[in-house]
């Protein structure tokens, strides 16, 4: 009894291994072969649960990814049978699974970039990219991917159901854009990286975590996928640099530090060395984009002197050539101020609010710098709009207590 528990902890052990690391790798695999999300994942987890008896019962396989994916082509064999309508396929199937030898089954070509680009397609919504990318590649549970857009695990199990079959009816490519479309296309894969990242610093302490851990993840699958590519390691720099400072970010109530105020004791160097060299390569390379941009922003603000606003505001004005969007001319604005212009920066953020009105960090650089000029009434009033936007109880706190000092 004991030794067959122990076997059924190991088995379950190395499984949570595979699916962390590997999860990608197997469905990349089995999307290619089967030409369908759903089946693929539904015969993955059939696998699984196959692998927890037989592993325990007889231990871990010499090539346990071999394994998987031999068990999830049959079961995707036996799905199909089932459904008594795809006799063709499940003959092609069979095919397959012959071709596949048990002693070299480990030897699965990387098909990761190909599932990345398929998830990420423009003809997807974002949150549905996000979502998609989530589930397929970091194998995120639908409730714990629900729990970061904060929908009930029904909705976001539908919106994942109609992404994998909006895939299948648009005739979605499988696989990495044409040379012509890859700069526009690489774009919409970071910019989902870079969501999945931000949306974990907008929630709870243990989701902005997690979600880091995850966009990180996703940014050095990416970089070792598409090696020496600026914009991948610029990306993967700004993700570092900016989460090296994870746990400085917040007080012992809990409520947000800002950044001149932090212990800086407590920012993880090493992560801060390795996004500084990822971003001297990718700079090195003399091929400008916007996240090597917002990597040298990064970089700026954790100089030994403290923030560089000067040099920010620059870095903020050749960004406006890539992204000349309201909330980079929002962070402009608040450079400036910084850097000793908070007139100008005020006169320029008033015009923003048509288009920022419902957007928490707008009204709270509002707030700051209506404060600073004297505007007692009118800062408080955009303070109080920054704390019902504002989605954590770090960034709740923070805003309250500068609400309390305009009072005072």
């Amino acid at each position: 009894m004991m030794q067959a528990a122990s076997g059924a902890v190991a088995a379950t052990r190395a499984l949570e291994g595979l699916m962390r690391n590997d999860r990608g790798r197997l469905m990349a695999a089995l999307i290619a072969r089967l030409g369908n999300f759903q089946l693929a994942e539904e015969a993955l987890q059939d696998a699984m649960l196959s692998a927890v008896g037989h592993w325990g019962r007889n231990g871990v396989p010499a090539a346990p990814l071999g394994w998987l994916l031999q068990t999830a082509y049959r079961k995707a064999i036996d799905r199909l049978r089932q459904s008594k309508s795809e006799g063709r396929k499940v003959d092609a199937l069979r095919l397959l699974t012959a071709e596949t030898r048990e002693d070299d089954a480990n030897d699965i070509p990387d098909e990761r970039l190909r599932l990345i680009f398929t998830c990420c397609h423009p003809a997807l919504e974002p949150k549905s990219q996000v979502a998609l990318t989530l589930r397929t590649i970091c194998g995120l549970s639908t409730h714990d991917i629900a729990a970061v857009f904060l929908d009930a695990e029904p909705t976001m199990g539908q919106r994942l159901s109609r992404a994998r079959a909006k895939i299948t009816a648009a005739g979605i490519p499988y696989s990495v854009p044409e040379p012509q479309d890859w700069a526009e296309r690489l774009q919409a894969v970071l910019a989902v990286i870079y969501l999945v990242f931000t949306s974990g610093y907008a929630g709870t302490a243990e989701n902005r975590k997690n979600l880091a851990a995850e966009a990180i993840f996703l940014a050095r699958l990416l970089d070792s996928l598409r090696p020496a590519d600026p914009e991948i390691e610029g990306c993967l720099a700004l993700l570092l640099i900016t989460h090296a400072r994870h746990d400085a970010r917040e007080d012992h109530t809990g409520a947000a530090v800002p950044l001149p105020a932090q212990d800086r004791s407590r920012w993880d160097r090493a992560l801060i060395a390795e996004g500084l060299g990822l971003l001297d390569r990718a700079m090195n390379r003399r091929l400008p984009g916007p996240y090597q941009i917002k990597a040298a922003i990064a970089a700026c603000h954790i100089g030994e002197n403290g923030s560089d606003w000067p040099q920010i505001v620059l870095l903020y004005d050749s960004l406006l050539r890539f992204e000349p969007t309201p909330v980079v001319r929002l962070h402009r604005a608040v450079a400036l101020a910084e850097a000793g212009r908070p007139d100008t920066a005020l006169a320029l953020i008033m015009p923003l609010q048509a288009e920022l009105g419902a957007y928490q960090p707008f009204h709270a650089a509002l707030a700051e710098l209506l404060a600073r000029s004297g505007r007692k009434a009118e800062a408080l009033a955009a303070y109080e709009r920054a704390i019902a936007l504002a989605t954590n109880e770090a960034d709740i706190g923070f805003l309250k207590a500068r609400a309390q000092a305009v009072r005072e």
